[in-house]
This record gives C-alpha cells, sequence and structure tokens, in this order.
C-alpha cells in the first residue's frame, strides 16, 4: 500500500518547439478527446457518444460497456488527430479526467473486462451500504465522505458477490479492480500499470484522505475482500506510455473531472465558490487542510503532487442535467434543450419539484427519495420547476458555504448546463454573487490542458502567453418570487425528508 514517490515525479522535458497537449474527457454522455496548444487554445477535437445502460428503476443499476467506452475513447483521440493539422511529434503530454466514482474489474492476465463499468449514479449497493451507518462518523473523518452506494465500495462489493467471474479470478489471484481510471490507464498506455491517482482513489470509501492511501481500517470495516486495489500515485506522475499511431506520448497527468473543472480558471482562487453543472451539478470551495472535514459536506482532494495536496469542501446536486433527462422521458417535449432558454425567461412558475433524481446529495444525503411535483402546472412549466429545483439545492450548499469565513465574494460557474442565462442568473439572484461564466462547456479539457502545461498551480508558467478567458458576468438582482419559491421548497423538502 506504500506511495510511490521519486523519479516518478518528474515531468518530462518538453522536446518540441510547438508543444502540444493531448487531453482525453470521459464523460457521463461522451469520450472526447482534444489537443491543445501551448497558448491554451484547443486546435482540434473529437467526441464519439456514449450511453449509459440503465434499469426500468433509473435510480438502481446505471453501467457501461466497458469494452464500448474503451473504444468510444481511442476513437475519440483518433478524431482528434485526424481532423488537424497537427505534427504528433509536437505532442509532448497527454491527460486524462474521468467521472470520479465509476468502479470495473478485470482480469490481470488477459486484459478482459469482467464486470461492465459501473456509473457514480447507480445505486444498487443501497441496502448494503446501509448497513454501516453506525459508522459514518469514523468513514466521515477518513475519507471526507458519507456512506453512500454512489461510491466505489458497495459497487465493487456487488460485483465480487455476483458476478462469479470476479470471484474466480480473485482466487486465481488475477483480479484487478478498483476506479475506472485504473482500467482505462491499463489498457490504453503500452506499460499496462496497475495505478490509481489519489483523486479518484479517494471516491471508493476505501481512501484516507490525509494519509493519501488506501486505509485498512476500512478495508476491515466493510469486510472488503483481500485482493490488492491499485498503486496510489499522485494525480501528476510519470503514469506510462500512450502511443499513437508510433508516436509516445508520456501520459503525465490523471485526475477527476471535477476537480479538473477548477483549473479551467488556471490558478485557484479562495474567494470564490466553483460550480460545474452537468449531468451532476458540483459546488466547491479550496479549504486548507485545517478544515477539511466539516459536517454535511464532502470533503474532496482536489490535487496531490509533489508540493502536497489541495482540498476543498463540495456538495453535490445528483439530479442536474440527468434531471432534465428524466423530464424530457417523461413529457417527451420537442425539442427541450433548444426551448428551455425561452421557457426560463419566464419569472413566474406556479409548482415546485422536489428532485430525488439519481437519490439527494448534500446536505441530506438521501439516498432514496422519490422525486415528486407540488402544485398543478403544464409540461413547460414542469420542466421549469425541475431546472429551478436544480438551482435550489445548489442554493442550499452555497449557504452552508457561505458560512465559512471569509465569506465568498463570487460564483465561478462552467458545465453545459451553465449556458442557460436563466438558470445562472437564478443562481446570482438567489445567492446574492456575482456569477462569472466560462463562455465554452469543456471546463474539464481546459483544467487538464493547464496542469500539462504548468507546473505549478499557483503560479502561471504561461502568464502572458496562455490565453485569458473571456468571462460573463451575470449580477444579482431583486427577484422575490423566486425567493419565495426557494423558500416554500425547503420548507416541502424538509417536510417530506422528515427534517423537524
Amino acid at each position: 500500500m506504500g506511495q510511490v514517490t521519486g523519479a516518478n515525479l518528474i515531468k518530462p522535458a518538453l522536446t518540441s518547439r510547438n508543444p502540444l497537449y493531448l487531453v482525453i474527457d470521459q464523460g457521463g454522455h461522451a469520450s472526447r478527446a482534444f489537443i491543445f496548444n501551448q497558448q491554451g487554445e484547443a486546435l482540434a477535437q473529437g467526441a464519439t457518444p456514449i450511453a449509459a445502460q440503465i434499469s426500468e428503476n433509473a435510480n438502481d443499476h446505471i453501467e457501461y460497456n466497458a469494452v464500448s467506452l474503451l473504444k468510444s475513447i481511442q476513437k475519440a483521440i483518433h478524431q482528434a488527430i485526424a481532423s488537424s493539422n497537427v505534427v504528433l511529434t509536437d505532442i509532448v503530454a497527454a491527460g486524462i479526467a474521468t467521472q470520479r466514482s465509476n468502479i470495473v474489474c478485470w482480469d490481470r492476465i488477459t486484459g478482459q473486462a469482467l464486470s461492465p463499468i459501473i456509473s457514480w449514479q447507480d445505486r444498487r449497493a443501497a441496502s448494503w451500504i446501509e448497513a454501516f451507518k453506525p459508522h459514518e462518523e469514523q468513514v466521515h473523518q477518513t475519507t471526507g465522505l458519507f456512506l453512500s452506494p454512489h461510491y466505489g465500495v458497495g459497487k465493487l462489493q456487488w460485483c465480487y458477490e455476483n458476478i462469479p467471474a470476479i470471484s474466480k479470478a480473485h482466487h486465481k489471484k488475477s483480479l484487478y479492480w478498483g476506479p475506472m481510471t485504473s482500467f482505462l490507464l491499463n489498457q490504453l498506455l503500452d506499460e499496462s500499470p496497475y495505478l490509481v491517482d489519489h483523486v479518484n482513489a479517494s471516491r471508493t470509501l476505501l481512501w484516507n484522505i490525509k494519509t493519501l492511501d488506501w486505509d485498512p481500517a476500512l478495508a476491515q470495516l466493510f469486510g472488503f475482500p483481500n485482493n490488492p486495489l491499485p498503486t496510489c500515485v499522485p494525480n501528476r506522475y510519470s503514469f506510462g506510455t500512450l502511443t499513437i499511431d508510433g508516436h509516445p506520448i508520456p501520459m503525465t497527468t490523471v485526475i477527476g473531472d471535477q476537480s479538473a473543472s477548477l483549473f479551467a480558471w488556471q490558478q485557484l482562487q479562495h474567494d470564490a465558490l466553483y460550480i460545474n453543472i452537468g449531468t451532476g451539478g458540483f459546488i466547491q470551495r479550496i479549504v486548507n487542510d485545517k478544515e477539511i472535514v466539516k459536517p454535511d459536506l464532502l470533503t474532496s482532494l482536489l490535487i496531490s503532487e509533489k508540493g502536497g495536496p489541495r482540498y476543498a469542501l463540495e456538495g453535490t446536486v445528483n439530479g442536474a442535467g440527468s434531471a432534465l433527462s428524466w423530464i424530457e422521458k417523461q413529457l417527451t417535449p420537442d425539442k427541450l434543450y433548444q426551448q428551455l432558454p425561452r421557457w426560463l425567461e419566464n419569472s413566474a412558475c406556479p409548482l415546485l419539484f422536489l428532485n430525488g433524481v439519481s437519490g439527494i446529495g448534500s446536505p441530506y444525503w438521501q439516498a432514496d427519495f422519490e422525486s415528486r411535483f407540488i402544485g398543478m402546472g403544464n409540461d413547460q412549466q414542469k420542466i421549469v420547476a425541475v431546472t429551478e429545483s436544480i438551482v435550489f439545492l445548489l442554493q442550499v450548499n452555497i449557504e452552508r458555504l457561505q458560512q465559512l469565513q471569509p465569506a465568498a465574494r463570487k460564483i465561478l460557474i462552467s458545465g453545459g448546463l451553465a449556458q442557460l442565462d436563466g438558470l445562472c442568473q437564478r443562481i446570482a439572484d438567489l445567492s446574492g454573487l456575482v456569477v462569472e461564466r466560462i463562455p465554452e462547456s469543456e471546463a474539464t479539457a481546459s483544467g487538464v490542458a493547464w496542469l500539462l502545461a504548468n507546473t505549478d498551480i499557483n503560479i502561471s508558467d504561461h502568464t502572458t502567453s496562455w490565453h485569458k478567458q473571456t468571462l460573463t458576468p451575470i449580477k444579482p438582482g431583486s427577484n422575490p418570487s423566486l425567493a419565495e419559491r426557494y423558500q416554500r421548497w425547503s420548507i416541502a423538502l424538509q417536510k417530506a425528508l422528515s427534517i423537524p
């Protein structure tokens, strides 16, 4: 379980007059690949859609075919290269960002996937994890997380108990398993490493956020099978070699998607709340290592490197883009995303939505909650109510994070749903904070590119040449009807959750 240090931490020197960076962004709906230059501009990109296989109960089994997902990454890389005049020998480093709590099991000898890739949204282990509630404080203090089926340990345990090939591989000592990132590195890199970066390891409930390694006491608590997990290494590390059309590219940065998104803003800003909103909504505030565990909120590792770990407190909205996908399936509106900006222009909404899509995240942590509307309205109004529920769940977390001193002075927002003006304006109006928005939605990829190009996350190596984002500031305004709906929604949700 020892950590790896030394030569592997050395960042390769640039070997090209025109250094380029290959970035892989593996998301919930697509695998993307980008080629960035040293000024932070995306010269080319490729994208291959992927689709989760979802059981009839959308809050239960949500998974991906492991082989198909791997091929989607390879296809996206070749699309990016083919779509540009990039000289392969100019690509000096590669990085990858992935969804953090996805897991998979595979065979060490054959490389064959033994399980599907189980999504972070999946809750098949909900009843199993519930049995450990008496130990929640121990788990929270050790991992920074709360007991939840969304994290890796329950999914891995389920695989071991329900897929015979996995227990068979364990007895043959050929079982590899862990975060999805480990499988991708093992399959994509020439060296077939069995490694996991600290950020992705931290979302398993088996990892100690202070020692930065797997925690034996947690493995014992969960009765976890005695099978080696991937070796934990920092996020910037010599992971191995990605060979593309005969050209070897060192993989030097591996990180979780939500952590990477903060670096789209380049240097970390301690006076800001960061929101990244796509399939889920995630809100983070950077903290020092003396206050990394707080009630009701997650502690997230942002990055670990030779300078030490950086942490954030995090709030989670499980049903963001996934909630809109849910209502789209329920109502089948014509071109929902094209019409939603216009629908959000109307400030009046007669009904509320208690959003339990994929369970309720922070600060309530309710894995099983039946979504419901309060009041009557037409399909358009229901969709607006679902959108407002995302804003309201974010606002609950904003209020928690604003209790930290000094309070944040602004919100930095990114992600696909952040392009909705009506959503961002509602966040500004409720929070009373200016919301600054990156114009493009590829914050995760931009953040990885910045990490590849900069050796110091505090001081940019490219202060004069790395392109500055053109931010769209959204100022808070007076919106009493929205504030009144938020208060009614808060009371209704707490009543539904039986919170006194």
